[in-house]
């Protein structure tokens, strides 16, 4: 053989090995028990949980953060990093003790003094932390460990508030990055939850990677949804961004990745047949729920009759089918405001638009004030639900008799349009019944007479508001938030189109996954 063509070989040869041992590291990697691959809703823009509601920034956040109160999976709310709370008899003072061995991810230890700095920063920004900094008095730290809050008028939410898991969620950082001001996100990602957030790692775009905090102490307790023990039972986890969702679920198949958090509709039959694949669904609560917000601002709909005659007009049914919801994953005919299996659901006030149904809304539209003035719903049309939905309303108010002009755009141009008071009637979306299944986080009902686009506004529901904000009575609050229902139903701030979930999809090798639509990776294990 000649020099060249020794040369040649050789080179191939090692070409190969090369190759292969590449395949096998891969390989290793693939099935490594101590690594969790996910692929999640979108990439992660936002790092600062603080800075904005985007649901993949407060799932960013439940990674590396932890919070004073948790909620458990039945609703209530639990001690999280705390080793002992005390309510005053008149519930005005309310004491705070930290657990011992609490340590943020840069070795420092957690005091009072980052509470109160991280409730301070919350505070100003988040809807329900500006409600309890309203109602406070003050906010101190007595000493290492200890942190007093003193109303100064009556706020019956103060454990709720603190341990809920909508966006924006308090988590506790370090005083000295909840300084930053708040036109500013914060310089570093160190919280005490059970992952360390790998910057240096992070590839934008692409993957980010959280490492095992080493130091992390859980609670005693076995692990309830986002409370007990935060056991992280894997090394590593990788968040990979796969934009497309079959693309997603063929590397879930071909044990490229161990979770996708939301496989298409169209998809699930397939995947309920396939042996290597589990399906995992959020129940009550946890699920969407789908709404169209209508702009009481534009004619005809600052007519309550005529925005009653849209809500009359949805059947969840066929929104349930458009979308291609197998119907162990939908609420049937769910017309709870608060979310059905929610701590406030009620049909309360669900009358007013009975039956649901074409040919009563027909009927009931021709005895308003309508003149065919044409109705403009905006659809989003990059996201899966949204679309849909659009498409069916708009047919169901044509078949009512009226003018529709639906506008197609992407949901970013949506989240723009919206903006303006005027040139919409209706845009549908999807929010997490964690979010909506209170009165005060609902954002279409606890938003009412604020400048928020829909701009819905009666002074009736102000008060009961009110009310519910400052009782800590369970029964007087399942009142109150009936009566807030009826105030909706009556004046429609928003139209439930369905509830359902949409089931991630994850390796059967993986053990433990607590059924969420907030994806959390402690208690997993491979």
């Amino acid at each position: 053989m000649s020099p060249v063509l020794s040369r040649l070989a050789r080179t191939l040869q090692l070409s190969a090995v090369a190759a292969l041992l590449g395949v096998t590291a891969a390989h290793a990697q693939l099935h490594d028990k101590k690594t969790l691959t996910a692929v999640l809703e979108a990439d992660v823009r936002v790092l600062d949980p603080s800075f904005t509601t985007v649901y993949i920034t407060r799932t960013f956040g439940f990674m590396v953060y932890d919070t004073l109160f948790s909620q458990a999976e039945d609703g209530s709310v639990k001690p999280q990093m705390l080793e002992s709370f005390d309510i005053s008899p008149d519930k005005m003072v309310y004491k705070f003790v930290l657990r011992d061995g609490l340590k943020f991810h840069d070795g420092s230890k957690v005091t009072s003094a980052d509470v109160v700095a991280s409730l301070q920063r919350w505070g100003q920004k988040d809807a329900l932390g500006k409600a309890l900094t309203a109602a406070t008095k003050s906010l101190v730290a007595t000493d290492e460990k200890t942190i007093v809050l003193t109303l100064g008028k009556p706020y019956g939410q103060v454990l709720q508030t603190l341990g809920k898991p909508s966006a924006m969620v308090p988590f506790i950082m370090p005083a000295r990055l909840a300084k930053t001001p708040l036109s500013e996100q914060v310089p570093e990602i160190i919280g005490s939850g059970p992952f360390v957030f790998k910057r240096s790692e992070w590839k934008p775009g692409s993957q980010m990677t959280f490492e095992r905090f080493k130091d992390y102490v859980p609670r005693k307790e076995a692990v309830d949804f986002l409370a007990g023990g935060k056991v992280a039972k894997v090394d590593r986890v990788i968040w990979k961004v796969i934009p497309d969702a079959n693309t997603a679920i063929s590397a879930l198949q071909a044990g490229e990745v161990d979770y996708v958090q939301y496989p298409s509709f169209d998809m699930l039959k397939l995947l309920q047949k396939d042996p290597s694949v589990q399906l995992v669904s959020a129940k009550g609560a946890g699920m969407f729920m789908g709404h169209f917000r209508l702009n009481h601002l534009e004619k005809p709909f600052d007519d309550p009759a005529i925005r009653r005659v849209v809500n009359m007009a949805v059947d969840s049914s066929k929104f349930m089918a458009a979308l291609g919801v197998p119907p162990e994953y939908a609420v049937t005919n769910c017309l709870a405001y608060f979310s059905c299996g929610g701590t406030y659901e009620t049909n309360a006030g669900s009358e007013l638009v009975a039956p649901r149904s074409i040919a009563a809304a027909k009927a009931a539209l021709a005895k308003t004030k309508y003149k065919g003035e044409k109705i403009t719903i905006l659809q989003g049309t990059d996201i899966e639900a949204p679309r849909v939905s659009a498409e069916v309303l708009a047919q169901s108010l044509r078949e009512v008799g009226f003018n529709v002009d639906l506008q197609s755009m992407d949901w970013g141009s949506v989240v723009s349009k919206r903006a303006s008071k005027t040139g919409w009637h209706m845009f549908s979306v999807h929010n997490a019944g964690y979010d909506m299944a209170n009165p005060l986080t609902n954002l279409y009902i606890g938003s009412n007479c604020a400048d928020y686009p829909g701009w819905s506004c009666d002074e009736r529901i102000t008060k009961k508001l009110a009310e519910f904000r400052e009782t800590a009575d369970l029964a007087k609050q399942k009142e109150l938030a009936a009566d807030i229902q009826k105030l909706a139903y009556e004046t429609t701030p928003s139209v439930v189109w369905g509830q359902f979930a949409q089931p991630a999809a994850l390796s059967k090798e993986l053990k433990g996954m607590i059924n969420s639509s907030i994806p959390v990776f402690w208690n997993v294990s491979k």
